[in-house]
C-alpha cells in the first residue's frame, strides 16, 4: 500500500482455485521473434540493478483465444549465471502480490542461493501482465482515492461495512473504465501463458520455478496447464487453489490471531513496555485500537493514526520478524510514550501509473474468478469474524471491488494431480499471510505431484537466507539435485548466523494484498 505507516513490506501473495475446468494452454499464438537485450531500468523500491542483468520485452496475445490479434508487452530479464557443463536451464521468479513487479527478481536472489544454485541456472525475472513496464493498468486514480484502510477493506468501529460496500463498487467502476479492454485479460492464467511464452523465446524446453505467496498459486497454474514443461518447480507460502479469492482472504483474520502470540513474545522480551506478559500485550493492543477508533493521534507525516490504521500496521508487520521493532515505534508514538516513527512513501516509476499496483492487482482478483454478489453475505461474514477475530476486526472477510465485477472470461484453472512429481512446497506453519490450513489445501489439490516441508515459523515466507531452516536446505537442495523428500517434512527453524539480517522482503520487493 502506498503510505502504509511505518512499515514497507515484501511482495505478495494469495491465491486459490475455485471448481472449475481444467483450462486449456488456448490456440497456438506465433512463434516469438528474436529478442534484442538492453539496460534494465531502475528498480522501484531502490534495490540495486545487478551489472549482469539484462532485459528485453517480449510480445504476447493480450487474448490468448485470439493468438493472431492485439497485443501488449512483457518485460523480461535474464541474468546468465550457469556454467559450462553444469547448467541445466532457466529458474524463473515472480515478485508475489499480484501486481509487484518482478524484473529486477534477479539481482535479489542472486545474492541469497548458494553458488551450486547458481552453476545450473540462469535467473529470470518479469513484470507480469498489466504491472510496472508489461503495458501497465490503472484505475485513474491518486493514492488520496485509494486510502489504506478502504483497499485494504476494514469495517468502521461500529462494524458497518457501507464506506467499504461505496468504495468497492466505486473502484469497480474506474478499473473498469480506465483500464480499457485489457483490464479482463489480466488473470493468473494469463500471466501462465505468458510465462511459457518467455520459455519459448528463451528456446528452452522447460522450466524451473520458485516464488512464494501470490506466486504459489501462479506456479501452480502454470504446472497445470503445462505440465510436460515444468522441471524443479519451489512454491512457498502456499494459497489454498480452491478458495480463490474470498474464501482464502477470510484466513487472515483467524491467522492474524495465530501470529500475534509470536508478536506478543516478542513483546514481553524486547519491550515489556508494552506488556510484561503475551496476555498483557494483547488486552492491551486491544484497548488501545478501540480507543484510537474513537480519538484518533495525528501523525505529523500521515496524518490521523486511527483504529484501523493502527490494525493494518500490525498487519504490515507480522511479514517478519524483523519489522516488530517499527510496529512497536508506532504503537509507543500513539500511546504518547515515543517519537512519531518515519513514515516510508513508495516511489513513483517513470512510465508507471501511480495506482498500478491496486489496478492490476484488482484485475487479477476479479477477473481470475468470479465474488459473491450479495452484500449481505459479507456483512454477516464481518459481523462472525469481528466478533471472533478482534486483532484485524474482521478486514478478511470484507468486500472487495470483485463484487461488482463482471463475470470472468473464461473459468478459473483446476489445479490437480496431473503431471510429474516435481512440485517442493515449502511453508511457515504461522504465516499469518497465507495460512497454513491454505497450505494444506494446495497440498491436497496437487497430490502425487507435490511434498511439503513446514517449518516451525511464523513469518511470511519459509525460503528466508535471514532465517535458515530445512525449507532453505531442503529448496537447495531440490534445485541442484531434483531429488524429492521421500514424505512430507516438519522442523524447527536453524540456529541464526550472527550478523544474518537478510530479510525476505529484500527478495520480493513490494507490497501487495498478499505478499511475497
Amino acid at each position: 500500500m502506498r503510505r502504509s505507516l511505518p512499515i514497507l513490506l515484501g511482495a505478495v501473495v494469495l491465491a486459490g482455485l475455485a471448481s472449475g475446468l481444467p483450462a486449456q494452454a488456448a490456440p497456438t499464438p506465433p512463434q516469438p521473434p528474436p529478442l534484442t537485450w538492453t539496460d534494465c531500468p531502475p528498480d522501484p523500491l531502490g534495490i540495486p540493478v545487478d551489472p549482469r542483468l539484462r532485459c528485453t520485452t517480449l510480445k504476447v496475445p493480450l487474448d490468448y483465444d485470439s493468438p493472431h490479434g492485439e497485443t501488449i508487452d512483457i518485460a523480461v530479464s535474464r541474468m546468465q549465471t550457469a556454467k559450462p557443463g553444469l547448467r541445466r536451464g532457466i529458474l524463473v521468479h515472480n515478485g508475489g502480490g499480484p501486481g509487484v513487479a518482478s524484473l529486477n527478481l534477479p539481482s535479489a536472489y542472486v545474492r541469497a542461493y548458494p553458488q551450486d544454485v547458481l552453476d545450473r541456472y540462469d535467473l529470470v525475472g518479469f513484470d507480469p501482465r498489466g504491472v510496472g513496464h508489461s503495458t501497465p493498468l490503472t484505475c485513474g486514480r491518486t493514492p488520496a482515492q485509494l486510502p489504506d484502510t478502504l483497499y485494504l477493506p476494514y469495517p468502521a468501529p461500529d462494524g458497518s461495512i457501507d464506506a467499504n460496500v461505496a468504495f468497492a463498487r466505486d473502484l469497480a467502476r474506474d478499473c473498469l473504465a480506465k483500464g480499457g479492454h485489457e483490464v479482463r485479460y489480466v488473470t493468473t492464467a494469463n500471466t501462465a501463458r505468458d510465462m511459457d511464452q518467455i520459455r519459448a523465446a528463451l528456446g528452452e524446453s522447460k522450466v524451473s520455478y520458485l516464488s512464494g505467496s501470490y506466486g504459489s498459486y501462479l506456479g501452480a497454474v502454470y504446472a497445470t496447464m503445462f505440465p510436460e514443461r515444468t522441471d524443479r518447480f519451489v512454491i512457498d507460502a502456499n494459497v489454498d487453489p480452491t478458495r480463490v479469492w474470498q474464501d482464502e482472504f477470510r484466513l487472515w483474520d483467524p491467522a492474524a490471531e495465530v501470529r500475534f502470540t509470536d508478536f506478543a513474545k516478542w513483546a514481553v522480551e524486547h519491550d515489556p513496555a508494552l506488556g510484561t506478559t503475551p496476555d498483557q500485550v494483547r488486552a492491551n493492543y486491544l484497548a488501545l485500537a478501540d480507543r484510537l477508533d474513537h480519538t484518533p493521534v495525528v501523525h505529523p507525516q500521515a496524518g490521523p493514526i486511527d483504529g484501523n490504521r493502527f490494525r493494518g500496521s500490525f498487519r504490515n508487520a507480522y511479514y517478519h520478524v524483523l519489522l516488530f521493532p517499527r510496529f512497536a515505534a508506532l504503537w509507543h508514538f500513539v500511546d504518547g510514550s515515543g517519537p512519531p516513527p518515519q513514515i516510508a512513501v513508495a516511489p513513483v516509476i517513470p512510465g508507471v501509473p501511480v495506482d498500478n499496483i491496486q489496478a492490476s492487482q484488482t484485475a487479477v482478483l476479479c477477473g481470475d474468478v468470479a465474488s459473491p454478489r450479495r452484500i449481505d453475505s459479507y456483512r454477516r461474514a464481518v459481523r462472525e469474524d469481528r466478533a471472533r477475530y478482534p486483532i484485524l476486526a474482521g478486514v478478511g472477510a470484507n468486500i472487495h471491488a470483485c463484487a461488482f465485477w463482471p463475470d470472468p472470461v473464461e473459468r478459473p484453472v483446476r489445479v490437480t494431480d496431473r503431471g510429474p512429481d516435481n512440485i517442493l512446497m515449502v511453508q511457515n506453519v504461522r504465516d499469518p499471510v497465507t495460512a497454513y490450513d491454505g497450505a494444506l489445501g494446495m497440498r491436497r489439490a496437487l497430490g502425487h505431484r507435490a511434498r511439503l516441508i513446514t517449518v516451525d515459523a511464523g513469518n511470511h515466507g519459509a525460503y528466508d537466507p535471514s532465517t535458515p531452516s530445512c525449507a532453505v536446505t531442503g529448496a537447495n537442495r531440490y534445485l541442484v539435485t531434483g531429488e524429492l523428500p521421500e514424505r512430507d517434512l516438519f522442523c524447527e527453524p536453524d540456529p541464526v548466523p550472527p550478523g544474518a539480517g537478510v530479510a525476505r522482503v529484500a527478495l520480493a520487493g513490494g507490497s501487495s494484498l498478499l505478499g511475497a
